[in-house]
This record gives C-alpha cells, sequence and structure tokens, in this order.
C-alpha cells in the first residue's frame, strides 16, 4: 500500500498558517480543526513549507516562556528541517521513518509542493485495515 491509498480515503486538505501568526492563532487553528500540527507556508501561490508546528513545540516552548507566548509567533516555535514523503512511496517504509524519528505528521509533497499530510494515526489505520483484510480473506480460506 502507498502513502496515495492512504489519502485516497482521508482526503488531502491540509491545514497551513504562515510563520508570522501568533502562537493563539494557531492554538485556536488547532482547537478548531481538532488537529495536532499545521504545516507553516508563507507563500500560499508556490505552497512551498517553511516548517510544521505541532502541540508538542507549543508545550514545549509554554515551559519557558509562558507569559509572551500566546503573542510570538509561529516562526519562533515551528520546526524548520521538515521531514516529508511523496504520494508513491510504501506506507510500510513512511511508518519506520515515522517511528525513528518519532515523527507524528509527515507532510506530503509533489516536488517541493504541499499536497497533503499524513499522521501516524492515519498510518495505523490503515495498516489496521490491511491487517483486517488479510485475516477476513484467511478465515474465508480456511472455511472453504
Amino acid at each position: 500500500m502507498r502513502i496515495s491509498d492512504v489519502l485516497r480515503t482521508k482526503g488531502s486538505e491540509v491545514v497551513t498558517i504562515a510563520g508570522s501568526a501568533s502562537v493563539a492563532e494557531l492554538v485556536a487553528l488547532l482547537r478548531e480543526k481538532g488537529i495536532g500540527a499545521v504545516v507553516v507556508v508563507d507563500d500560499p501561490t508556490t505552497g512551498a513549507i517553511s516548517g510544521i508546528v505541532s502541540e508538542r513545540d507549543v508545550v514545549r516552548r509554554l515551559a519557558t516562556d509562558a507569559e509572551s507566548l500566546l503573542s510570538t509567533p509561529v516562526s519562533a516555535v515551528m520546526t524548520t528541517t521538515v521531514h516529508t514523503c511523496e504520494g508513491d512511496e510504501e506506507l510500510h517504509d513512511v511508518a519506520v521513518r515515522m517511528t525513528e524519528r518519532r515523527i507524528r505528521h509527515l507532510p506530503v509533497v509533489d516536488g517541493d509542493r504541499l499536497t497533503s499530510i499524513v499522521s501516524i494515526g492515519d498510518v495505523v489505520k490503515s495498516r489496521l485495515q490491511e491487517l483486517q483484510a488479510e485475516r477476513d480473506h484467511l478465515e474465508g480460506y480456511i472455511s472453504s
């Protein structure tokens, strides 16, 4: 199974934010959308990724900068080294990479252009569906 297969059932909506937005705007967006990370895109016409910012980034910064954090720009708390994947990559390979690097959200790109995002939850859900299909197939084979 490929990442593009996961995205076919999940959809490709990606929530983005500008690096100049405040952490308060970020937190409101995370809450409104019910998500754990947002891709930072400063130029929506190109879709080039500037960074990624997650709940973890906010919490880590909160421990040292609670008073001024909400007015801080997203660019000050985001992760700038963004690991990505492409739609034609194998799900297993992406799952291994996410696990090894302790990444919960991975932007999906086509060249330099952001196309979607995949979470560890999406990966686990797809893998569980694969295992269930294999189980059903084996049960059918044994029963016949």
